[in-house]
């Protein structure tokens, strides 16, 4: 019988999950609106998890919250550092994973991390499981899950540059509302409403598109749009990719979108990139121009893969190629990337040895 390698890994992970006696997973950010999909996706892929605990700023401390159909009480940050548990999933923001990652790390804790506080640091690994997963080691105690921009790039983009090598990338983005958070969501149904409310943009965003994700950095470059520079030259180890990058908000809930040109170091056949592509764990094709197939946000929501279509050669410039990108921003973007390294963090055994003692 044929067996994909992802299938294989999956059986694999699963036998060894089975084998595990007790392990304790903290959820840093458990309200949030990545968060509540972190919780999700945690039910979802079934984690051996004995002990969940569930965190929160302390002006949600006390307040309860049903996962598998059993009610937990929100702690605190300095309670949860003190039940020292083996993992710590955050989704807090950057100065609040600043300021407690390391205490739960030098409790033994190993925490991932999905603000932007740790993902430039030349001392922690910026992560995409099905792409450098293999560089984390037992002592990597803190790790940086990427921007939800970047992720969805590297998958489609990481299996390219093993075999042709990458000269230069354009790329921009379409950006759900979601990746601002809940207050831009609100802002949008505001706004589709007719109401007046508080703003997350500078600008309606119902009806509009906005030329800008996040703040402007001194070079004319929004963050969001650095982000993709540095991320993606980071987790491919390679800085002598160029790429430049053009950030948009638009007024969609489905996940991102990404038009993304690159110039290859060899010359290609559109046909062996679909092939590439098709074979690549994470990734769905879906290309097909005569009956108008190509991925969309709206269909990708709620899904862990990176869809992507519309490739094509660009005939401008030497083994030029273009392709269309989309994923869920707030899971392959974030929460399922977290949870993946998660997952691969245990089945290599490189997390607290306590809870693996008897496995």
């Amino acid at each position: 019988m044929f067996f994909r390698a992802e299938n294989m890994l999956t059986f694999a992970t699963c036998f060894y999950f089975k084998t595990l006696t007790r392990m304790k997973v903290a959820v840093v950010g458990a309200t949030g609106l990545v968060g509540t999909v972190m919780l999700k996706v945690l039910a979802e892929r079934k984690l051996p998890i004995s002990e969940l605990l569930l965190v929160a700023s302390e002006r949600s401390v006390g307040k309860e919250i049903v996962f598998e159909e059993k009610s937990y009480k929100i702690i605190g940050l300095e309670e949860a550092v003190s039940l020292r548990p083996d993992i710590a999933i955050f989704s807090a923001g950057g100065e609040t994973s600043l300021a407690w990652a390391p205490k739960f790390a030098d409790v033994g804790t190993t925490v991932i991390d999905n603000s932007s506080a740790w993902r430039m640091d030349p001392t922690k690994k910026l992560i995409v499981p099905e792409v450098n997963a293999h560089e984390l080691t037992h002592e990597d105690k803190i790790i940086a899950n990427p921007n939800c921009s970047t992720i969805q790039m590297i998958m489609a983009l990481a299996p390219l540059h093993r075999k042709y090598g990458i000269k230069r990338i354009v790329v921009s983005t379409y950006q759900s509302i979601t990746g601002t958070g809940v207050k831009a969501v609100r802002q949008l149904e505001n706004e589709f409403e007719g109401k007046k409310g508080e703003m997350a943009y500078p600008y309606p965003i119902h009806k509009n598109a906005l030329p800008q994700c996040d703040v402007f950095e001194e070079n004319g470059y929004t963050k969001e749009e650095m982000k993709l520079v540095r991320e993606t030259k980071k987790i491919l180890n390679d800085h002598t990719v160029s790429v430049t990058a053009t950030a948009i908000r638009v007024p969609v809930v489905g996940g991102h979108s990404e038009s993304i040109n690159v110039q290859l170091g060899k010359p290609f056949e559109v046909s062996d990139i679909r092939k590439l592509l098709h074979e690549t764990e994470g990734v769905t094709v879906q290309d097909n121009p005569a009956t108008n197939v190509y991925p969309m946000p709206i269909y990708a929501q709620d899904k862990d893969d990176v869809f992507v279509g519309r490739i094509r050669k660009d005939e401008t410039v030497e083994n030029g190629l273009n392709m269309w990108v989309v994923a869920d921003n707030l899971r392959k973007g974030a929460a399922t990337n977290a949870i993946q390294i998660a997952e691969y963090l245990i089945a290599k055994k490189l997390v607290n040895a306590s809870f693996l003692a008897k496995a």
